[in-house]
């Protein structure tokens, strides 16, 4: 196995791997290769991929608008699911949202995602409520998650001495 290496997202990484994976995790709620396009040319959002030697083993993205910032999506790969790649991306959008001015961060989650969840709380997101049929056409319930002070010197503390593999 080669390193790891954590990058932003450019547009041919779409057909090389990310609509694949997209398809694969989250099958008919999956994004289209147009909705991925239209975010990179957005520059209120930063996505990144994780990739080993060539091969792309998660991606994410994020968005921020003045002071408030929006995790997009995340997403792992099975073979390298909890190997450290989701918290890996998640630092990588926190430290973006907080190095562009956000002091919260929020976020939706499958109801029947309990992995994700988990990870989100030990990043300090907080349940705040629910979207009933959020996700179509499944018509999966989400879970919508806020994480605040994320400005403050202690979020930076925890981001820091999160360890990434």
């Amino acid at each position: 196995m080669t390193e790891v290496r954590l990058r932003r997202m450019r547009w041919w990484d779409i057909d090389v791997g990310v609509l694949a994976l997209e398809r694969q995790l989250f099958e008919a709620d999956s994004w289209s290769a147009e909705l991925f396009w239209s975010e990179l040319a957005d520059p209120s959002t930063r996505h990144y991929i994780v990739a080993d030697a060539g091969e792309i083993a998660g991606y994410a993205g994020l968005c921020v608008y003045g002071d408030e910032s929006f995790v997009q999506t995340i997403a792992v790969a099975p073979a390298w699911q909890r190997r450290g790649m989701g918290s890996r991306l998640l630092v990588e959008l926190l430290s973006s949202a907080r190095t562009r001015g956000a002091r919260s961060a929020g976020l939706e989650v499958r109801a029947d995602n309990d992995s994700a969840q988990r990870l989100y709380a030990r990043f300090g997101f907080e349940p705040a409520g629910i979207r009933r049929g959020y996700y179509q056409p499944s018509g999966v319930d989400a879970v919508v998650m806020i994480a605040e002070d994320i400005d403050a010197a202690a979020y930076g503390e925890l981001l820091a001495r999160t360890v990434v593999r």
